[in-house]
Order: structure tokens, then C-alpha cells, then sequence
């Protein structure tokens, strides 16, 4: 008798049991879908592009800054902007190839507002390094932010735009131009990822350019750049440089092109110049 009534009271709960096996899983899908359906969730995710960058090496680097600086005018030294000539405005040692141009940058890649002192701080480092290295002289000055600025530009190669070199201009201001320029750099483009200059114009205390050793300069610049072997540039227009005292060098570039280095000296102001062509 005790064993029936035990029975009979174990029969509603398997009941119950048997309906959550069949009904169960279905009830508590349609609860889920209820939850997550016709509802706004917001979630943060990282968006950042910065861990992937387009791989250049050095000289293709090098090449796309050449080949965008040509296709535009840009401020230059004070001295080489005076004086330069017609003919040598006009003068191309490369056959243009594709179309490269300069777009200013307002953001950085992760979407970040630019900040000028951050220009202004790889260009010290990069100096630093060029004095170590002996291109610069050790009494060229380090830069003050009240008397710099910096713009960042992407050097584009506009049919493949993936090829493309962050840079900073770092130039000295139009308004502080009155003061003493000796052992100041006046313009520079430096790279906005490694701060390795790619050209500058700097006011020394060297006098003549018999003291300057272009050929030692331009091996221990390639070396620090990451180039490849540079080779005297051959038949050199001396009406293509508005100072009689240069030498011209050729790196390989992209696509069997080349970019062309001058290094060269304004007597009389002490300004020496590394700049890549245009």
C-alpha cells in the first residue's frame, strides 16, 4: 500500500519532467531570441588601424617623398628660393612616372588630432642622431617649440594608394626668421613613424665648402636611412643648383626608378643642404 501511494506521487513529477524535456529547450529559446531581437545594444570595440602598416622599405620610401615632392611646389630655404633660376625650376633629372602628391594630415592613423610638438620632438631626436653620426656639426641647436612648426603630410602614390610615407615639414617660424639663424635648422622633412630626416637645411659654423666631405656624408646618411649603395650622379647641370658648391647621387627606387640626393653649401651664410629631388 505504502509502495502505491509512493508511486502515485512520483507520478505528477515525472509528468513535469518529461513536459521541460519536450517543451523546455524551445521555451527557452524563444526567451532568449525575445532578449536579444528588436533591441539596440552598444558595445565598445577597438578600431584602431595602427597595428597594420603597409611595409616600404627605405628607398621605396624614399622614392614616393621624391617623387610627390616634384609634383609640388613647397617652401624651401630662404637662400634657395631667392636665387633660384628659371632654368633650373624647370630641370628634371627623372622621367615622371604614375601620379604622387602631397595631402596634408590633420589626424593621425589611430584617428587622434596631431599634436605639432610631436613633430617637433622626433625632428630633435632625428638631429641628434645626424650629430652622432657626424652629418650635422654638434653646435647646430636643438629645436624650441615656441619657434617651429610642424605639419604632417602623406607623401601618396595616388593609382596604389597603400604606398604612402607619413612625414612632418619642420620649418622655422615665418615671424621668428628675424632672429639669429646661426647653427638652426631652418627646414626639415622627417619621417612620422622611425624620425629619420629625409632632408634639411641648417645654418653651421662651417665657412668653406672645402671642410664638407659630401661623399662621407652621403654613405653615413644612406647607411642610417637603410639604402642601398648611393652612385655619383654623372653630367650634372650646374645651372640646376643655385649654389656652384653641390654634388648629386642616385638611389635606386620603385618601379627601376631613381631618386636623386643633393648635398651642397651656401658660402657666405654657412647653410648646408641635404635635400632629395625636385
Amino acid at each position: 500500500m505504502k509502495n502505491k501511494r509512493i508511486s502515485l506521487l512520483l507520478l505528477p513529477l515525472a509528468a513535469v519532467i518529461t513536459g521541460m524535456a519536450v517543451w523546455g529547450p524551445e521555451a527557452l529559446e524563444k526567451y532568449r531570441d525575445n532578449a536579444i531581437f528588436n533591441r539596440i545594444r552598444t558595445h565598445e570595440a577597438e578600431t584602431s588601424t595602427a597595428g597594420y602598416r603597409y611595409a616600404l622599405s627605405g628607398s621605396d620610401k624614399l622614392y614616393i617623398l621624391s617623387m610627390s615632392l616634384n609634383n609640388q611646389i613647397q617652401p624651401e630655404s630662404e637662400q634657395n628660393a631667392m636665387t633660384r633660376s628659371e632654368e633650373s625650376a624647370d630641370l628634371d633629372y627623372q622621367e615622371l612616372t604614375g601620379t604622387y602628391t602631397m595631402v596634408v594630415n590633420h589626424k593621425d592613423p589611430n584617428g587622434k588630432e596631431i599634436s605639432e610638438s610631436e613633430g617637433i620632438r622626433l625632428c630633435n631626436r632625428g638631429i641628434g642622431e645626424l650629430k652622432e653620426l657626424g652629418i650635422l656639426p654638434e653646435s647646430v641647436k636643438e629645436l624650441a617649440e615656441s619657434s617651429y612648426s610642424a605639419v604632417m603630410y602623406s607623401a601618396i602614390d595616388v593609382p596604389e594608394p597603400r604606398n604612402n610615407v607619413l612625414v612632418w615639414k619642420i620649418s622655422l617660424d615665418t615671424g621668428k626668421q628675424t632672429a639669429n639663424r646661426s647653427n638652426r635648422l631652418l627646414d626639415a622633412y622627417v619621417d612620422a613613424d622611425t624620425g629619420k630626416i629625409y632632408e634639411f637645411y641648417v645654418r653651421t659654423e662651417l665657412s668653406r665648402w672645402e671642410d664638407i666631405d659630401p661623399d662621407a656624408i652621403i654613405q653615413t646618411w644612406a647607411e642610417y636611412m637603410g639604402l642601398g649603395e648611393p652612385e655619383e650622379y654623372g653630367g650634372a647641370n650646374p645651372l640646376s643648383e643655385t649654389t656652384p658648391y653641390f654634388k648629386k647621387y642616385v638611389f635606386d627606387g620603385m618601379d627601376d626608378g631613381s631618386t636623386v640626393v643633393t648635398i651642397g653649401f651656401y658660402e657666405g651664410i654657412n647653410e648646408l643642404f641635404l635635400k632629395i629631388s625636385r
